[in-house]
């Protein structure tokens, strides 16, 4: 397997199928629907990129993004966020985040964000 992904995002569908693409790259990925099943994840385990929905059912990605870079354990791994609602302008002035992508979006321009990324 190649580098690894997490990707926190609550629509079951967008999930599955970013987690189907992106291990068709042949890349190791683990998903989550929520940000408490995020947060309980082995912190030992540190992926390559974490890919973060904005608007979650029990928390906010720029919250989250913003805690995996003031943790030292993955302040330096790069950060994607994915949002339908949010204003990209808004979402770069509230958090630290590596790139930004609209949804719905390309599957070619994400897969492409993230070779970027890594």
């Amino acid at each position: 397997m190649g580098k690894k992904i997490s990707i926190l995002e609550d629509d079951q569908g967008i999930r599955e199928i970013v987690e189907l693409i992106f291990s068709q790259e042949d890349y190791e990925v683990t998903g989550f629907s929520n940000v408490n099943e995020f947060m309980s994840r082995k912190s030992n385990v540190v992926p390559d990129l974490f890919l973060l929905d904005v608007m979650l059912p029990d928390g906010n990605g720029l919250n989250v993004c913003d805690m995996l870079k003031s943790e030292e354990a993955t302040s330096n791994v790069p950060v994607l966020m994915m949002s339908a609602h949010a204003d990209l302008i808004t979402m770069k002035n509230q958090c630290k985040a590596d790139g930004f992508i609209s949804k719905p979006f390309d599957i070619d321009h994400l897969v492409n964000m993230v070779k970027n990324a890594i």
